[in-house]
């Protein structure tokens, strides 16, 4: 059966910026060193991302602010003049003199020859490469417009972008731009990784993650108590051979619910992904017009029109929601299926039209032990808040989803986050490809599946999620992102749940 290994590396925690400034003192004390050794290390880490990203550029262009972020930018600077590199720095304020270990940064670029001059778009165009150490994780609130026209700029020039621990403007606990921020190619975060670099537009934000602990990780571990873990298809060891002895029944008996009047694609989709990932039996309910388009090419399946509930009753485990629809039909079919599930209690997935089905009629249904799998949009119908203020803030309303239904959320999107009501998880996973109609049912057939076969709510959650976005990005590998459709994930999850 699968297991989780237990995972205390902080490249998979995840902490707010409060926290790592709270706490980076004392674990750089402990690890026998001072703040200003942490900006060297921060600096000297950044152009080496710079030299792996594009090692034959000579002409750098770094961009700093007012903070020690600023500081780790001059730092930077410094390394690349060593090397030889053609260095212009530009500051909003050029002619501000920094205090503290920035002050001691910047003071270092000047004596070592180095000018500080204000931003210009010929400067821009003389670059090669950017090093983005404009704000930090300090900001909160929109940012100001002599910063937003250098993000602009930076935008739209095309050129590489190193960002220093957060890409310029954008929010490090939430994922959500103040205003505008950069859009990176490489952010290097440091001692730990940020909560907004891992999900929503962060995760498009902040390109390719890298994670340096500055030396301090051991220390800072103890210190500080992680928000979120990260989630990789490295942490899970499959679902591993079957006992020789076992039948069907030992593999759960699935009931997929929905497949309405002409949308019968989506439990399709779904209930053939429960196959295949390892669900004894899979019976489908749907509308009568529906019957025959699920069926046809996939003999499995035990699709049915009538008695919907002795097809619960027959049921170890339910996922609803996929073409449901919300007419009379779906209403009449989602009520009859929640109630059956609160009197005779077994695992739940609720997916799609169902999802906006109970936003309608929350109060009426608390199910024991059940998964939701809303994309912003549905997260924001169960909630009663809009598209945006979910895209902003994530993490908050993955937990206020899981609390008010008391549920195992799943919050879909870059970097979809699980949450329930105690801890915070988000996959790694996952890519642009995946945006596709159907890949949402693929997954709940593969949560249902999961459920089915006895795992525990949240490791299925964790792992179907996981799992699905790993699909993913091996069907991305081979074939690319564009063209990918939802049942070229059926093979590359069978091969992942065997290994």
């Amino acid at each position: 059966m699968l297991d989780t290994q237990l995972i205390t590396s902080l490249s998979y925690k995840l902490y707010r910026a409060d926290q790592v400034r709270e706490n980076e003192r004392v674990a750089a004390e402990k690890s026998g060193c001072d703040m200003f050794t942490l900006m060297q290390r921060a600096g000297e880490a950044v152009f080496k991302q710079c030299q792996h990203l594009l090692p034959n550029t000579d002409a750098y262009l770094v961009l700093v602010g007012q903070g020690n972020n600023a500081g780790d930018g001059y730092i930077a600077a410094l390394h690349a003049k060593k090397a030889g590199k053609q260095v212009y720095v530009c500051a909003v304020e050029p002619h501000r003199i920094l205090e503290g270990d920035a002050g001691e940064a910047q003071k270092r670029w000047l004596d070592a020859g180095g000018k500080i001059q204000k931003f210009s778009k010929e400067t821009l165009e003389k670059a090669g490469l950017i090093v983005d150490a404009l704000l930090g994780t300090g900001i909160n609130s929109y940012i100001r417009n002599e910063f937003a026209e250098i993000i602009d700029a930076v935008n739209g020039s095309d050129k590489p972008v190193v960002s220093v621990d957060v890409p310029s403007g954008l929010d490090a606990n939430t994922g959500q731009s103040l205003g505008r921020c950069i859009e990176a190619d490489v952010t290097v975060t440091f001692v730990g990784i940020k909560p907004g670099l891992t999900t929503g537009a962060g995760k498009q934000s902040c390109g390719t993650l890298v994670y340096d602990d500055l030396g301090i990780g051991k220390a800072f571990l103890e210190q500080a108590r992680a928000t979120a873990t990260l989630l990789d298809i490295e942490q899970f060891k499959g679902m591993g051979p079957r006992d020789v002895h076992s039948h069907k029944g030992t593999y759960g008996r699935l009931l997929c619910v929905g497949g309405n009047r002409g949308t019968a694609g989506a439990i399709r989709l779904s209930s053939e992904a429960a196959l295949r990932s390892g669900a004894g039996m899979v019976r489908v309910y749907v509308h009568e017009a529906s019957t025959v388009q699920v069926s046809a090419g996939r003999p499995e399946l035990m699709v049915t029109d009538q008695d919907l509930e002795a097809a619960l009753n027959w049921a170890t485990c339910v996922v609803i929601g996929p073409g449901l629809g919300q007419d009379a039909w779906a209403e009449k079919t989602f009520a009859t299926t929640l109630k059956h599930c609160q009197t005779h209690p077994k695992p739940l997935v609720i997916d799609a039209d169902a999802l906006n089905l109970l936003s309608k009629q929350a109060t009426a249904y608390t199910i024991e032990d059940c998964i939701l799998t809303p994309h912003a949009g549905e997260a924001g119908r169960l909630l009663g808040v809009s598209v945006d203020d979910v895209e902003s803030e994530r993490f908050n309303y993955a937990r206020q989803c899981a609390q008010r239904y008391h549920a195992t959320c799943v919050l879909k999107g870059a970097g979809t986050i699980i949450d329930n009501e105690s801890k915070t998880w988000v996959c790694r996973h996952g890519n642009p490809g995946m945006a596709t109609a159907g890949s949402g049912d693929v997954l709940s057939g593969i949560l249902g599946a999961l459920l089915a076969q006895g795992l525990e709510r949240d490791i299925a959650a964790k792992y179907g999620v996981t799992l699905h976005a790993k699909a993913g990005d091996e069907v991305a590998r081979l074939y690319g992102q564009r063209g990918m459709i939802a049942s070229d994930l059926f093979e590359a999850v069978r091969a992942l749940i065997n290994q």
